[in-house]
């Protein structure tokens, strides 16, 4: 299969990430009370490898979705714990039990940071099927702790093409220290057909 695209369908990965983002920021500002934004820095396709190497080698809290529909692939959420207690504080508000100094995350704190997770994955994948005019259907998020680098290699360190599409994107609240980075591995086949499909 060919990974030829017309060239006026390139902004369609733009619109992909702008649509996606801004879906992810309006939910989580609804669902948390703060105000978030999504700041695309740059897309690009770029070597496995090398995207192991701007992830870094940190721990961190990882959440993962597997698209089980065109374009296929997975997404994956990185944030800092800090980001993510301050996320769940926002969501959670006086209704339970929250330490914001603690080490460690209440249940309540998961429970939120994972409704987060699923907030973020179903936002994202809904901007992206409105840009590609279709549907895709997402596998429950899984939440992972551990180095981002080891997270990629376990979404796509096993695939046939060594290269993948990155949207390096993040969900920033101004007001807060909360910091989300986004990574998309789509198999780029599927995404080109897809894209081949829409009118410009």
């Amino acid at each position: 299969m060919s990974l030829k695209i017309d060239i006026r369908k390139l902004g369609l990965f733009n619109k992909m990430a702008k649509e996606g983002g801004n879906t992810v920021a309006d939910h989580l500002s609804q669902m948390t009370g703060m105000e978030t934004e999504m700041e695309i820095t740059k897309i690009n396709f770029i070597d496995i490898p090398d995207i192991k190497t701007h992830v870094g080698h940190a721990e961190q809290i990882g959440i993962s979705i597997e698209l089980v529909e065109p374009p296929h692939g997975h997404i994956l959420f990185l944030l800092e714990a800090g980001s993510a207690k301050e996320l769940s504080h926002g969501m959670i508000g006086d209704m339970g039990e929250t330490d914001p100094n603690a080490s460690g995350f209440t249940d309540m704190e998961r429970s939120a940071i994972q409704e987060i997770g699923n907030i973020m994955t179903s936002g994202f994948i809904d901007g992206w099927a409105n840009v590609l005019d279709t549907t895709i259907d997402i596998g429950p998020p899984s939440f992972i702790f551990g180095p981002g680098s080891g997270m990629v290699d376990d979404l796509v360190g096993d695939r046939d093409s060594d290269m993948a599409l990155m949207f390096d994107s993040h969900v920033q609240a101004p007001d807060s220290n909360v910091d989300v980075k986004v990574y998309t591995f789509p198999e780029l086949e599927e995404l080109v057909e897809l894209m081949q499909q829409i009118e410009v």
